[in-house]
């Protein structure tokens, strides 16, 4: 039944391209942020001294990637040269999120900024301003929604159906209850449970 009601390949992109058309929001990638950062952990005077120390040696020419393997403490990012990869605002904690949203151009330092998780240098690599996902990329997930659509909606109409069929004619079954009853010999008939 399912296997029936399945859209040939053209019907399926026509409705997958009706629905991309029809809800244009559900396709839009939010402006998103790619920095790199190193940590160094804790609150005390020794690592805001040793982040102070780091950003200097940035400003000197330093590369950043070896500093932030060799010295952060972020574990995610830290062998990957303290990429965070690309993130949409409101990922990242407020002090961070401010601190690069204060940066401009691409290899913009920022001073060093402290979190509850310790003290961050901050590079901003590149933004992506928001954009839609061509229909192209979107395409097979919109086919699958539409068959499976189309599948749904065909086991729904065959358990109504099947249900509709199984439901008779219920005026006719409570006669027929009555006259059955009718029918049964006092005897049968249910009593009441003796007393003791």
């Amino acid at each position: 039944i399912a296997t029936a009601a399945t859209p040939d390949n053209a019907a399926a992109d026509k409705l997958a391209q009706t629905i991309y058309k029809a809800e244009p929001e559900r396709f839009v990638v939010p402006a998103q942020t790619r920095a790199r950062h190193i940590l160094i952990k804790g609150t005390e005077p020794s690592s805001l001294a040793q982040a102070e120390k780091l950003l200097a040696e940035l400003k000197a020419g330093a590369n950043f990637e070896a500093l932030a393997t060799a010295h952060s403490a972020d574990p995610g990012s830290a062998a990957k040269g303290g990429d965070l990869g690309f993130f949409p605002k409101g990922r990242m904690v407020k002090p961070f999120e401010d601190a690069l949203d204060a940066l401009k151009q691409s290899g913009d330092l920022s001073g060093v900024v402290p979190s509850n998780f310790g003290y961050h240098i901050i590079r901003l690599e590149e933004r992506q301003p928001a954009s839609t996902q061509p229909f192209e990329e979107v395409r097979e997930s919109l086919r699958a929604q539409v068959v499976g659509n189309a599948q749904k909606e065909a086991r729904l109409k065959e358990v109504k159906r099947l249900q509709d069929q199984s439901k008779g004619d219920e005026t006719a079954l409570e006669a027929f209850i009555a006259e059955q009853k009718k029918l049964l010999p006092a005897a049968t008939a249910p009593t009441a449970a003796p007393t003791k």
